[in-house]
């Protein structure tokens, strides 16, 4: 637990308390009466009203939609599959403001909706919560898909032998082994949903704002910091609280499962019913994911004389059309964001990877609060964290400000709540049994872990490298205030060209979304090949 507890302590703890401390001391004194003033006024009871409801909206319908789809991934095989599961994931890795825009093309005025309907759904929550469930499809494909891949399909099969029904079977085997994994995914989920900002900026307009949206308005517009400090500390409580409940409910209901090859778990689909259900996910990804990123695409190719290339090209220059938005060509941002990622993917897995073992073998309130504890950068403003870093993170022995380490310990602050919870499930499921019988046949504490637990978490591993890469690829909150301008990240570049007039800087932004979706698809695509590959060392 050293190793994360440090690494949080310096990198969130450290910088979060600062900001806030900032907002709430006036003159060295502590003004805590401003808290109940904050929270007594109507405007701000309306949008943690409006936070919370959405969020559990956001997170019933994502699990309602994605569940089929974690099943079809984990035990159908078909054509296409690595493809799919890659482009499902891209839109994890999207830059908020990016989809947002994307979206109002399809739900708003002049969009694909209105063109055939006469229908318009932007500035409706129903545009947020389809946003939501776009986002988020992948964290319950993969966290609840990764773990059912490898549950040993003939326990089921030898329920409905001994009489009981398809059902039945699933409620009564299946389905307890995935509650963990379920309880994962949907507190990811809510995590992220309870803090949007850019989807409901852009779609919801000024009738919509969550707690993330006010904090920013409260900062950047209002120059009211102290409130700001206030609406933190809300959102820091309620997510305290509700991740502590997570540990204490899910934490009772896993145990050891009898883990297999997922490479033998999943077959071509048998009867009209299994086949209806493959094409009934198929059409949601198409509807959900692929008509959204397809708008993205023909408006990055669609320029004033017709469809080409010009905005690719465009992106070869630093002051092309007579923009001063970057000190260097802003197609730099693709191997500057391609770094970044991998440092990140690296101290995530490090720091994670530790996190989670660490909770394997211990027990007790401690360890609960520590699991919490983990979890609560995705339940933080990233505007607070991004300032938090700029205001504490200045002098020596930790002056990083002008560092490129800046960038990939932001990053990772969000990548290691991912792999600890992708993790987690897999190793709780290993059963002592097997290392105690290592350690009676002689083998070390080291050794065990080598020949026992990681051939059996393996997958969980690769799995958790590539959430952490993702969300590094796509990290833009805390990363804004952050990256230098002649090193950009790709959400940098394209939300800097969006902020600028101009069709020519619209253009690029598309493109680079394009560029980012590409790298993220073939990044994944890779790291399925390889995760498949391997799954024979089972």
């Amino acid at each position: 637990m050293a190793v994360p507890v440090a690494f949080f302590a310096l990198f969130f703890a450290y910088p979060v308390t600062a900001i806030v401390g900032r907002g709430l001391r006036t003159g060295g004194d502590w003004q805590f009466g401003r808290i109940g003033e904050v929270l007594g006024r109507p405007d701000i009871l309306d949008v943690l009203w409006f936070t919370t409801w959405q969020a559990l909206a956001s997170t019933a319908l994502t699990l309602l939609i994605a569940l089929p789809g974690a099943f079809v991934f984990a035990r159908f095989d078909f054509p296409g599959k690595q493809v799919l599961r890659a482009v499902v994931t891209v839109p994890f890795v999207l830059p908020t403001v990016v989809v947002g825009t994307a979206f109002l093309a399809l739900l708003g005025r002049g969009g694909l909706l209105d063109e055939l309907w006469g229908v318009r759904l932007d500035t409706t929550v129903w545009a947020i919560l389809l946003a939501h469930v776009f986002f988020n499809y992948a964290v319950v494909v993969r966290t609840v898909g990764g773990l059912w891949a490898q549950l040993d399909p003939r326990q089921e099969e030898a329920a409905r032998v001994l009489g009981a029904g398809r059902f039945a079977a699933f409620r009564r085997v299946t389905l307890p082994a995935l509650v963990p994994a379920v309880a994962a995914a949907a507190l990811m989920v809510f995590l992220f949903t309870f803090t949007s900002f850019g989807v409901v900026q852009i779609l919801g307009g000024p009738a919509y704002s969550t707690l993330e949206v006010e904090v920013y308005r409260q900062t950047a517009q209002l120059l009211d910091l102290p409130t700001a400090a206030v609406l933190t500390l809300v959102q820091f409580a309620a997510v305290g609280a509700i991740l502590a409940v997570h540990a204490t409910t899910v934490r009772r209901r896993e145990r050891a499962l009898k883990l297999v090859d997922p490479a033998g778990t999943s077959r071509r689909p048998r009867g009209p019913g299994q086949w209806a259900l493959l094409g009934g996910v198929l059409l949601t990804a198409l509807l959900l994911i692929l008509v959204p990123l397809g708008v993205l695409v023909e408006r990055s190719f669609d320029g004033p004389g017709g469809y080409g290339f010009g905005y690719y090209r465009a992106l070869q220059s630093a002051g092309s059309g007579g923009s001063s938005t970057f000190l260097v060509p802003p197609l730099e941002a693709v191997g500057n964001s391609l770094r970044y990622a991998l440092v990140a993917t690296l101290i995530a897995l490090v720091v994670g990877g530790l996190a989670a073992a660490a909770l394997t073998r211990r027990a007790g309130p401690l360890v609960r609060g520590f699991d919490a504890l983990l979890m609560l950068p995705l339940g933080v403003s990233a505007v607070t964290v991004g300032f938090g870093f700029l205001i504490t993170l200045d002098e020596p022995p930790l002056d990083l400000r002008t560092s490129w380490i800046l960038v990939p310990l932001a990053q990772a602050l969000v990548g290691v709540p991912f792999v600890v919870r992708t993790m987690l499930p897999v190793l709780r499921a290993v059963d002592d049994r097997l290392r105690e019988a290592a350690a009676v046949l002689g083998a070390s504490p080291l050794r065990a872990w080598r020949e026992v637990d990681l051939p059996l978490v393996r997958r969980a591993v690769l799995v958790a490298a590539g959430f952490a890469f993702a969300v590094s690829l796509g990290e833009f909150g805390a990363t804004v205030f952050i990256a230098r301008p002649d090193n950009p990240t790709l959400p940098v570049a394209v939300a800097r060209l969006l902020g600028r007039s101009g069709e020519l800087n619209y253009g690029q932004a598309m493109a680079l979304s394009t560029l980012l979706m590409l790298v993220c698809a073939v990044s994944l695509l890779l790291l399925e090949r390889i995760r498949t590959d391997r799954s024979g060392e089972f």
